[in-house]
């Protein structure tokens, strides 16, 4: 029987976070959440993507965290 892969608790992100200084900010504001196993950031992507792997947190708290900070986030479809 082949198993289908669940890939939901991978979330991608619009961002316009492209700098070192931007990106410190994520550190320091996604680094210790205690629902967020593993992020990064490509800046070198034109759509700066902000991958997040969480199996409980909803897109819609990551978006609403990353826009009170200025930034802009939309999910990346």
């Amino acid at each position: 029987m082949d198993t289908i892969e669940n890939f939901n608790h991978i979330l991608l992100f619009k961002t316009n976070i492209c700098c070192d200084n931007d990106k410190q900010l994520l550190h320091n504001l996604l680094d210790n959440h205690p629902h967020i196993q593993c992020w990064n950031i490509d800046m070198e992507d034109s759509d700066c993507v902000l991958r997040i792997i969480s199996y409980t947190l909803p897109r819609e708290q990551i978006i609403e965290m990353i826009n009170h900070h200025g930034y802009q986030c939309c999910e990346l479809t």
